[in-house]
């Protein structure tokens, strides 16, 4: 299968690419490596797909409408994996304009690209955020999706809607997959498990909000990319499914597992949620079971084992 990874230098694209090279596939990422964290740390992630024969990396932005209609048209994939995005919560709380133009905008011009090109089915990376503080727990895919807490959600809320008018105009099979708290290697730093593994090593005090009486349905990297090609090997006309694992984790414990993987104890200011932040995230995974064969089966003590060995070796040079 050829593939069109955006984002791919990113986490989870990363994570993605790898595991589609490895089973065979072609690989072609596009990127356009922006400073919302490090791009050294995407540069060091495309070095390790760079030693696959079978990667192409573009670096171009998303929101380069001629550019990627030129990508999608010479490339004649069988799917796109459209991961590319600018994430985060809390930083898009000032920035809705930019988030708008980036994951809008530039979901359209893939959109338009495959319509053009006949590229016939999309996987589009969703989150969990799109819930809101919903009541119904789990969250399932058919709950009301009218108050989104921050300008990232909402962006995600119309990719989503997008999606719907491209298939039912032009008959693109469209996949939304709604990440829950995704973790692990390569993980990026602007994100809970680096920010509390880092403060903890070096002794900085980190904000845990509520005192630590939230949840998150925190899923390993690993098991969101095996949903990820499940659901670009199933192309399903349209449909949104929840990538989580389904079991969330109290933020007071996941703090204690990392205190006891470091070995040192946490500093920490207990401020009050701010009102982007909702209580609890709890996945349905029912339905990306049934239509995928979605398995999740990395526990958080497994999966924040296996991210403490990468970040002792990425960001301490400790050997493993």
């Amino acid at each position: 299968m050829r593939v069109l990874v955006t984002g791919a230098a990113g986490f989870i694209g990363s994570n993605l690419a790898e595991m589609l090279l490895q089973r065979g596939d072609t690989v072609v990422g596009l990127d356009n490596f922006c400073d919302y964290y490090s791009p050294a740390r995407k540069r060091a992630n495309v070095a390790v797909l760079a030693t696959y024969p079978a990667f192409t990396l573009h670096e171009l932005d998303l929101r380069d409408e001629a550019g990627v209609a030129r990508i999608i048209a010479e490339g004649h994939f069988d799917a796109v994996a459209h991961l590319g995005a600018l994430a985060g919560v809390r930083y898009s709380i000032e920035r809705a304009p930019l988030y708008t133009d980036v994951n809008i905008r530039g979901t359209v011009n893939v959109l338009e690209g495959m319509r053009h090109a006949g590229t016939p089915h999309i996987v589009f990376a969703s989150t969990s955020s799109v819930y809101g503080k919903t009541e119904r727990l789990p969250f399932k895919e058919d709950d009301p999706l009218g108050q989104p807490l921050a300008p990232y959600p909402a962006s995600k809320i119309a990719g989503e809607l997008m999606g719907y008018t491209y298939h039912n105009l032009f008959k693109l099979s469209f996949t939304a997959v709604r990440f829950f708290s995704v973790y692990g290697p390569r993980g990026r730093p602007d994100m809970m498990p680096y920010t509390v593994t880092d403060s903890i090593v070096h002794g900085k005090s980190f904000k845990l909000f509520n005192a630590g009486e939230m949840y998150r349905d925190w899923t390993y990297v690993g098991d969101i990319v095996q949903g990820l090609i499940a659901a670009l090997d199933r192309p399903l006309d349209y449909v949104r499914l929840n990538l989580g694992r389904g079991e969330p984790v109290r933020m007071a414990d996941f703090v204690a597992l990392v205190e006891k993987l470091v070995g040192k104890p946490a500093r920490m200011e207990t401020p009050p949620a701010p009102d982007s932040e909702p209580p609890i995230t709890y996945a349905d995974i029912t339905l990306a079971r049934t239509l995928l064969g979605y398995d999740p089966h990395v526990s958080v003590e497994e999966g924040m084992t296996r991210f403490w060995e990468w970040y002792q070796r990425e960001a301490l040079g400790v050997a493993s």
